[in-house]
């Protein structure tokens, strides 16, 4: 089996260990707010065809 074990993975101060793109806080909460943004959206759009 690979990694898991103790002091596995990227040795400390290795920029290769750095979480970028679609993985790093930012982004995620960037994309939980657009989700949420799309809810409401398609929430208004219901209502709005239900009058």
């Amino acid at each position: 089996m690979h990694g898991g074990a103790s002091r596995s993975g990227a040795t400390a101060g290795n920029r290769n260990a750095f979480k970028h793109g679609l993985y790093t806080q930012e982004m995620i909460a960037h994309r939980k707010l657009v989700n949420e943004v799309l809810r409401q959206g398609r929430r208004a759009l219901i209502d709005y065809g239900d009058e």
